[in-house]
């Protein structure tokens, strides 16, 4: 049984005991979360659709940690002018656990 859940305006597809990287959640880690922005639920052959959301559902997860992604350059270049630019970015992520799908 798995679940496409909307977690601050990204979809994820969650199933129980699985680990999720997540854009930065401001919160303490070990704080129980209960999501209710269920997309669809599937179930073997059963599957629900909602329109947007299904009523009722809940995906109940366990905030972790917060982890870096990897880096990543930003290079800009103009040939014959004399102009390059380099950045770097690295993206914060926390890491929740699924504890929980309720349909």
């Amino acid at each position: 049984m798995y679940a496409l859940v909307e977690i601050l305006g990204k979809q994820y597809k969650a199933e129980e005991g699985t680990m999720l990287l997540v854009d930065r959640i401001d919160m303490e880690a070990g704080k129980e979360l209960e999501f209710d922005t269920v997309v669809a639920i599937a179930d073997g052959e059963n599957s629900v659709f909602g329109k947007p959301y299904i009523e009722g559902a809940k995906v109940v997860a366990t905030l972790g940690d917060i982890v870096k992604g990897d880096k990543i350059k930003v290079f800009k270049y103009h040939r014959r002018k004399g102009y390059k630019r380099t950045q770097g970015h690295r993206q914060q992520y926390s890491v929740l656990t699924v504890t929980a799908i309720k349909a």
